[in-house]
């Protein structure tokens, strides 16, 4: 079993930057494969991007593809999604997901990923 927990959402103005963190805790971190999910009101949780313990793969969506950064910091057992230039169309409340299994082919997919945090809420403000 693995506890997410998920901080570092706010408020930001369009064109800003904010950095959410994922602190991880009850297994091994560094096995785990780790991603960030979002969802929207009213819309359904979409990947945003993931990284792959096994092979540091890095995967992100189109949508951020350029804007948002993935990284992870094994001894802190922590997940990092370093985000700039966010559009209003960025808001939303922010998912950390882990599995220990491969995200191969899979990494877009939630049904792919074991735990999940709280969530923590980014609104940009146009």
């Amino acid at each position: 079993q693995v506890q997410l927990v998920e901080s570092g959402g706010r408020l930001v103005q369009a064109g800003g930057s904010l950095r959410l963190s994922c602190a991880a805790s009850g297994r091994t971190f560094s096995n785990y494969n780790m991603a960030w999910f979002r969802q929207a009101p009213g819309k359904e949780r979409d990947f945003v991007a993931a990284i792959s313990w096994s092979d540091g793969r890095i995967y992100y969506a189109d949508s951020v593809k350029g804007r948002f950064t993935i990284s992870r910091d094994n001894a802190k057992n922590t997940v990092f999604l370093q985000m700039n230039s966010l559009k209003p169309e960025d808001t939303a409340v922010y998912y950390c997901a882990a599995t220990v299994r491969s995200i191969l082919f899979i990494f877009a997919r939630q049904m792919a990923y074991d735990y999940w945090g709280q969530g923590t809420q980014v609104t940009v403000s146009s």
